[in-house]
């Protein structure tokens, strides 16, 4: 009895000692999670968790959003998870998204699921027109996304209509033209086809590359009034702060980098910006909300911190974070050279093998054929000797009919005629043996030159079937096809080995590996600016291609903005068109602003 009570005090405090949980779930971009949290947890404990599940090291890009009355926000670290101004109906949503985009995508962006995370909210944003892209950039990302998803373009597998059912042109750019999805696809698809070699991962930042120089990729857009009480949007991103024109969101009217701004402040809806300069006045402006002001200080620490870590050596920990991405990435290159050279080879071992059953097929209809002839040949070797022969015996006839009237006639001429009319009678017998002589002749001789050349007839026969014999035994005894070595060819001695030990792969990397990557990677370079030469003129080609088809009514705002730009010569980048703003001093930028 003692015992009993014991065991259920024991499990009551153990009980009691279990902390209380909440259900959480978490979408991505491709995916969704849940997962049990303590009622205690802050949002770091959670942020964090998401993260080690992901195998996410690159976590200063990313943040927990949710939304409050149609204004985002974003989960504090250092706040508790269900004191946020979130629904307490579980399970509780948060949505993992980049917060804070890279300047340069390529040399920020190192883990692969990093650059897989942004590419695909990237591409989100491009499709839900949220960031404005030209038309024919537009294709040209979408054959990227293809080539991402699908890898090699196989004409094959990847025949008309395999993008039916894929999304990857904004529905503005399908409305704009007079152009059906069949048209679409076949322009994708020429583009996707020279992207022949590319890995997804490759594909990906080719793609994030293009979508950095958009000038909406990442801004994060919010309206504001001057002192004036000018209704404009400020924009926030990588670069800086920038002052919009509410009716184009593409170019600013000014921007002021992250290293001109030494302040930021906001007192209820008013946000103070203080320069660097300390003799520049501060400006300010007014948001709609409190909740935007927060959400514009957030962005703008964020914003800021990065900007100027960029501008400083990396940590230990991004150093170490790039190292394994570049032996990685010499891994993966060095096994795509070995797949690519085993690929190569298999091919031309095809070929060679197709090439061969092609050549005995033919010596096989060679065979046949000399076969066929020889039958030929035999029949009319048996044919000529049966006609010579038969000639033969005619010719031996006729000389044995011209004896015997040789002997008639003799034996006539010697017979005494003792009449006229017997003797007229006798010679025109006679005169008929001889004319009947004379044609027996002629016909003997007539008969032997026919069997002298029956005779010549065989012996041809004969000596080309003796030929077609001796043919096909040549054919008989020439080799099959030589055996293919399937041992592929050993590597070159300076390309590092690969090491199979059961399940596990080892890799061992050479100096000459290093030496050979940074040569491989300046030629990349030349090859990436003849390339891009090559990408801007077949771009202006679709452009002009396409133009015509153009439907000059359903153009929008940013269209007509955006040729406008295009028609001023506004093809520099996006990192151009802020330098540009920043020309002018930082006074009279602030100057201008008060004045709008």
């Amino acid at each position: 009895m003692a015992g009993a009570i014991a065991s259920r005090m024991s499990f009551s405090s153990l009980k009691r000692k279990q902390p209380k949980t909440f259900t959480v779930r978490i979408v991505t971009m491709d995916a969704e999670m849940e997962f049990n949290c303590e009622m205690k947890w802050k949002g770091k404990d959670l942020f964090d968790l998401v993260c080690r599940t992901l195998g996410l090291r690159e976590t200063w890009f990313f943040g927990l959003q949710y939304t409050i009355k149609d204004t985002v926000a974003w989960l504090k670290m250092d706040k508790k998870v269900l004191d946020h101004d979130v629904s307490k109906e579980e399970p509780v949503t948060f949505h993992f998204l980049a917060k804070f985009y890279p300047e340069n995508a390529e040399e920020e962006l190192v883990q692969e699921i990093t650059q897989h995370l942004f590419f695909l909210q990237v591409k989100k944003q491009i499709l839900d027109e949220k960031v404005y892209c030209p038309p024919e950039a537009s294709v040209l990302l979408a054959s990227y996304a293809v080539q991402a998803k699908y890898g090699d373009y196989d004409p094959s597998v990847h025949k008309r209509g395999f993008l039916a059912q894929e999304e990857l042109l904004p529905k503005r750019v399908i409305n704009l033209y007079q152009m059906t999805p069949e048209m679409w696809e076949e322009r994708i698809t020429a583009w996707y086809a020279e992207h022949r070699g590319r890995a997804r991962d490759e594909a990906e930042m080719e793609y994030l590359k293009i979508a950095q120089d958009l000038e909406m990729y990442g801004v994060n857009y919010f309206a504001i009034r001057n002192k004036k009480g000018t209704e404009l949007l400020l924009g926030v991103d990588a670069l800086g702060l920038h002052i919009y024109d509410p009716e184009n969101r593409l170019t600013p009217k000014i921007s002021f980098p992250w290293n001109e701004i030494r302040n930021i402040s906001y007192s209820d809806k008013e946000f103070t910006i203080k320069p660097l300069d300390k003799k520049i006045d501060v400006f300010k402006f007014n948001s709609s909300k409190l909740r935007v002001n927060k959400l514009i200080l957030q962005l703008c620490i964020g914003n800021h911190d990065l900007f100027m870590r960029r501008r400083k050596a990396d940590s230990l920990e991004v150093q170490q974070m790039k190292a394994q991405a570049r032996e990685e990435k010499a891994r993966k290159q060095m096994e795509r050279q070995r797949l690519a050279r085993e690929k190569q080879m298999r091919e031309e071992a095809e070929r060679t093998r197709d090439e061969l059953e092609r050549r005995l097929l033919q010596m096989k209809e060679e065979a046949a054929m000399a076969n066929e002839a020889l039958m030929r040949s035999e029949e009319t070797a048996d044919l000529l000797a049966e006609k010579a022969q038969i000639t033969e015996e005619e010719a031996k006839l006729l000389a044995q009919k011209a004896a015997e009237a040789e002997q008639e006639m003799q034996r006539i001429k010697a017979t005494a005629i003792r009449t006229e009319e017997e003797k007229r009678l006798m010679e025109q017998k006679v005169l008929e043996a001889e004319v009947l002589a004379l044609k027996m002749a002629e016909e003997s001789e007539r008969r032997a030159k026919e069997a002298d050349q029956l005779k010549q007839d065989l012996q041809e026969a004969r000596e080309a079937e003796r030929r077609a014999k001796q043919k096909l035994m040549e054919i008989a005894t020439k080799p099959t096809y030589p055996p293919v070595n399937p041992i592929p060819a050993p590597l070159p001695p300076d390309i590092p080995s690969f090491n199979i030990i059961g399940d596990s792969l080892s890799f061992d990397f050479k100096d000459t590996d290093m030496k050979r990557l940074s040569m491989e990677i300046e030629k990349e370079k030349v090859e990436y600016m003849e390339k891009s030469k090559h990408l801007q003129e077949q771009l202006n080609e679709l452009k002009t291609e396409i133009e015509a088809l153009k439907l000059k009514e359903r153009e929008t705002a940013l269209d007509i903005l955006h040729n406008e730009n295009s028609d001023r010569g506004g093809t520099s980048s996006k990192h151009n068109t802020i330098k540009k703003l920043t020309l002018q001093s930082a006074k009279s930028r602030v100057a201008f602003f008060e004045e709008l």
